[in-house]
């Protein structure tokens, strides 16, 4: 942050001296001191700029827009270690609580796949088929079916009842739901020592659109996949994204071209953790 400060502090000296000069050659003050505010807003922008953009492999992460700003190397290769959690046999559908039990142990919170399980807001919506229509929940509202067994119909759930169940695990502000962001953004988080949980597929690349179906929700339409999965991320290099899968309990890696455009397909949902200072 101080380098940023540092910088900014130049660029209003150079104004300054640039309007120093200008007014020693014209003597007129109002064109001297309309060229002083172009160069103050040109340098304004100028550190906007700065600290909301990525420069030589640096971003800038912004933990609160009015008073802090962080720059923070992005890493070429990271791996963190994060407890490997099986989501099977008691939970055909659970991968989502499953994931959020591997983050929550990274950050020193252990608790059981089941009681997350219990608890995670489960959407009341009934499955029904009408006039060649599906009628279902929406995954944002709460976990969709049955979170137990394939044998009843249901799907799963999405970032926002998982980012709220985190919540009730971790210290008030800590739990960061950073949904929509780019990528980078997630090897931000893992170059800072946390882990990320997202929503992908269980092929780990983009699927065809044969693979999606359309519901209605009490919300609207929505197009959902039966192949939609939950990993937690725990590094990344130049070729490959490594996860820790519920599904078998293993760690793992897929290339990380494929895994991405997968994960920006499922909505680019993702969720991590502040980590508390006595961490």
């Amino acid at each position: 942050m101080m380098d940023t400060l540092v910088l900014f502090f130049i660029f209003i000296g150079l104004a300054i001296l640039f309007s120093i000069i200008i007014f020693k050659h014209s003597k007129k003050v109002q064109i001297t001191f309309t060229l002083f505010l172009v160069a103050f807003f040109l340098s304004l922008f100028f550190y906007r700029w700065l600290t909301t953009n990525r420069t030589d492999g640096d971003m800038i992460l912004r933990t609160n827009a009015e008073t802090s700003i962080d720059i923070v190397k992005l890493s070429d290769h990271v791996q963190l270690d994060a407890p490997v959690i099986s989501q099977f046999p008691e939970l055909e559908r659970g991968c989502e609580v499953t994931s959020l039990a591997m983050l929550l142990g990274h950050a020193g919170v252990v608790v059981d796949k089941m009681e997350l399980a219990e608890k995670i807001k489960k959407n009341p919506e009934p499955y029904e088929r009408k006039n060649g229509l599906i009628y279902f929940g929406h995954p944002n509202d709460g976990f969709v079916g049955d979170i137990y067994t394939r044998n009843n119909p249901g799907l799963g759930v999405y970032h926002k009842p998982i980012a709220d169940l985190a919540q009730e695990y971790l210290p008030d502000g800590s739990v960061l739901d950073i949904t929509g962001e780019p990528f980078d953004v997630i090897k931000l988080h893992l170059s800072m020592g946390r882990p990320v949980w997202v929503i992908i597929n269980i092929q780990y690349k983009k699927l065809d659109d044969s693979m999606f179906e359309t519901w209605i929700t009490p919300r609207g339409k929505i197009k959902i996949t039966y192949h939609e999965h939950s990993v937690l991320i725990t590094g990344y290099d130049d070729q490959f994204i490594y996860f820790n899968d519920p599904y078998d309990g293993k760690r793992k890696k897929a290339v990380a071209k494929d895994f991405i455009e997968a994960w920006e397909q499922m909505g680019s949902q993702a969720i991590t953790y502040i980590p508390s200072e006595n961490q």
